[in-house]
């Protein structure tokens, strides 16, 4: 034991030695080391004037409580008793908070938003044109004649896109997703989302966000209340028919008494027609009486489920503006060379010892 405590003081001796002779040698090329921190730090101010302001959009909304049918709660009872369909709710479990912040970021709905038409310049051209002017895409495809030509038109078919046109829009959609696009709900008991756009474009930002959620909101009501629509549809069609049927009887009825008018009681068989027209007119007037009530249930049912997205805060000019700053770009730029060039000249040393 009281050889061991020797050895370990000298190597710890040894050790700080090292260190003291590291500093030194640092010390000495303290010219090399603020050299290229002050090079460092030019750059990195360079960096901050031409590095482009990033531009934030946020829109904030409120998932409707899909749990909700209050007094219709009887009423579609009594309509699914009677075997019609009236919708009430089914068709929006793909709509839960986590499958609708994953719609956002879907390519179908990104897609269609980039094909949204804006007013830009004076001219009305799709977000992706836009896209396209302002990262001056145009420019690097002059030497590229199968993208040169290429349009993007305001709610072009995108059925009929060729290959070009479907691997810009890829590109598109990836720099978006990844790097622009943030959907995220605030609480999983809370149905309140916030959506983000951020690029280098302040209008680009707001016009991507408003139409990304107009697109969400549009795709969202077709889809939950298409249900209701076809059942709307067929029960208005059943309406406008027996009401036809019903003012045909009404209209035989007529004829008929016309026939029998002033008829010698004696002869009945000539009442039959009559008699059966007015069966028919009963009959008519009961199922029309029953479709009416079951035709305004749906289109009650339709409106009440149309309301789905509620828009709580929508993206206001000037946006949320975050730039690189000067003093950022001095203090960062000056710290990373001269971090940069210790670490040169600390196995600059360490090599010239081992040869």
């Amino acid at each position: 034991m009281n050889e061991q405590t020797p050895n370990d003081q000298i190597s710890l001796k040894e050790f700080i030695l090292k260190i003291k002779d590291w500093y030194k040698y640092l010390f000495s090329k303290w010219k090399i080391i603020l050299l290229a921190s002050i090079v460092g730090g030019g750059l990195g101010l360079a960096y901050s004037f031409i590095k482009k302001p990033i531009y934030t959009a946020t829109i904030t909304f409120a998932l409707e409580d899909e749990k909700g049918g209050g007094g219709f709660g009887g009423a579609l009872g009594l309509a699914n008793s009677l075997g019609i369909d009236v919708g009430g709710g089914s068709g929006g479990s793909i709509f839960s908070g986590s499958n609708l912040t994953e719609l956002f970021k879907s390519r179908s709905m990104v897609e269609k938003t980039l094909l949204y038409p804006v007013s830009w310049n004076g001219k009305t051209i799709s977000l992706a044109e836009m896209y396209i002017q302002n990262n001056e895409w145009r420019k690097n495809w002059t030497n590229k004649p199968e993208f040169a030509s290429l349009s993007f038109l305001p709610n072009a078919d995108r059925s009929l896109f060729s290959r070009a046109q479907d691997s810009i829009l890829g590109v598109m959609y990836q720099s978006l997703s990844k790097e622009g696009l943030s959907v995220a709900q605030k609480d999983k008991k809370a149905t309140i989302i916030n959506i983000d756009v951020a690029t280098k474009n302040e209008l680009f930002s707001k016009y991507f966000c408003e139409a990304l959620a107009k697109q969400v909101s549009d795709f969202y009501v077709n889809t939950k209340s298409k249900k209701a629509r076809e059942n709307m549809a067929i029960l208005q069609r059943q309406t406008d028919s027996i009401r036809g049927e019903l003012n045909g009887a009404i209209t035989g009825v007529a004829i008929a008494n016309d026939n029998t008018f002033m008829l010698n009681p004696a002869l009945n068989v000539k009442r039959a027609p009559s008699a059966r027209r007015q069966v028919d007119v009963q009959a008519n007037t009961a199922i029309l009486t029953e479709l009416v009530k079951q035709t305004e249930l749906a289109k009650v049912t339709l409106r009440k489920e149309i309301p789905l997205i509620q828009i709580i805060d929508r993206p206001i000019l000037p946006l949320k503006k975050e730039k690189f700053g000067k003093a950022k770009g001095i203090i960062l730029g000056g710290f990373f060379a001269g971090f940069l060039i210790i670490i040169l000249l600390i196995v600059r040393r360490i090599f010239k010892q081992l040869v």
